[in-house]
């Protein structure tokens, strides 16, 4: 077989569209979600080369379930880390030991398994009221949001141009904007700081393992919102996304695989994997490959890309600090626009809004009670307020009837 005819039968097999959407679909992930996990890094005051195993954990996590679920399932199957979840570090991670963080992912994974298992993921959702989740969800992310606007204060020349770069982009080219605005921020900065661009080599991963500890507190406080984020945030989006392009699949490999996943990168201090919500649409849509038979390609393709940058994970967390706390909290912000507009706007056109609203409130407030964080007293108050209610109508209805 000639070289040529050997590179026509590899495009065959291996379409371009399909390669460019899964290595798109990291690309995004690398420059949004990411960024909000080095706002979490800053927050618990980890140094470099631990966050630096932590990129390595949830890439090679991420990336070897892509790569068996697609080709087990022959589906797009894009798995990510969970991105919701890495904004509850923010609040509560500071006050939680590495050990006791490493438990509560720990915790989530056995949870993500046992609930595959048992094929209860439809059920344990319809459970918790959309309007409870959608409010839990948009104050974790709105609160962590409110920090995008913090940097005017210290840098308003830099803030103010990316916001205007934000926009140009947003409008020019919004599928990529936020890859575009990382690398504008990332010259503007080595622009304004004289810093060596050029001598960013390629750094490999260092891992280091992490022991977990156990206590009531990380249970309640990140484990049980950590679960909840997963699941609402994560895989119910995601399994919509697969489902809206024709693809039917059960939940619960996913929830399974994902679950073992979780639990090899919590071992390295990677939080919890999950079936990717935003990026899986790269995958799954007609634009990685005309044929959804061949789709399943761009999963492997996602997964190979992030293996490729867990390898590297130094490299990119090298590149990542060189932007300054501000700028790196400014773009996690802005990367949270469209969920956070979701959440909100999600909350406030299902019924009983008061549930959703005091959820917000009391999941924004930041509040601690018995060092348990807010998001789980949000959630408490939401699912009281919610049943109360009901309870009340049906009392109401009950007396108007006699």
């Amino acid at each position: 077989m000639s070289a040529r005819t050997a590179r026509q039968a590899w495009h065959r097999a291996v379409p371009a569209t399909a390669v460019a959407a899964g290595f798109l679909a990291v690309l995004v992930s690398y420059s949004g979600p990411l960024l909000i996990y080095l706002s979490a890094a800053d927050a618990m005051s980890v140094s470099n080369g631990t966050f630096s195993s932590w990129v390595f954990a949830i890439s090679i996590a991420a990336g070897l379930s892509s790569i068996l679920l697609s080709l087990w399932l022959r589906l797009p199957i894009a798995m990510a880390w969970s991105a919701p979840g890495t904004v509850l570090l923010i609040s509560g991670g500071a006050s939680l030991s590495i050990p006791e963080m490493i438990g509560a992912y720990l915790a989530v994974a056995v949870a993500l398994v046992l609930i595959g298992l048992s094929g209860l993921f439809e059920r344990l959702v319809e459970v918790l009221p959309p309007v409870v989740t959608n409010g839990m969800m948009a104050g974790i992310l709105f609160g962590f949001g409110l920090a995008a606007a913090r940097g005017l204060a210290s840098d308003p020349v830099t803030v103010m141009s990316l916001l205007a770069a934000f926009v140009v982009f947003s409008v020019a080219l919004p599928r990529y904007a936020m890859l575009c605005l990382l690398v504008f921020a990332v010259v503007v900065t080595a622009m304004e700081s004289n810093l060596p661009l050029a001598r960013l080599g390629l750094s490999m991963a260092s891992p280091e393992m992490a022991y977990p500890g156990f206590s009531l507190s990380a249970m309640l406080g990140l484990a049980l919102p950590l679960l909840i984020t997963t699941l609402s945030g994560q895989y119910l989006p995601g399994m919509a996304i697969l489902r809206a392009n024709g693809f039917v699949v059960s939940a619960r490999p996913i929830l399974i695989f994902g679950g073992i996943a979780s639990a090899g990168a919590a071992l390295f201090g990677g939080i919890t994997t999950a079936l990717a919500s935003i990026t899986a649409a790269f995958c799954a849509g007609p634009d990685s490959h005309a044929d959804p038979a061949k789709r399943y390609l761009a999963g492997v393709a996602c997964g190979l890309f992030f293996c490729l940058g867990g390898i590297f994970s130094g490299t990119i967390v090298d590149l990542l600090v060189v932007l300054p706390a501000e700028i790196i909290a400014l773009l996690a912000g802005l990367a949270l626009l469209g969920p956070i507009q979701k959440f909100l706007s999600d909350m406030v056109a299902g019924g009983d809004s008061h549930a959703g609203l005091l959820t917000f409130l009391f999941t924004t407030s930041g509040v601690s009670l018995y060092g348990i964080g807010a998001a789980f007293w949000g959630v408490a108050v939401g699912l009281a307020v919610f049943h109360l209610t009901r309870w009340l109508r049906k009392m109401r209805a009950g007396i108007e009837r006699r």
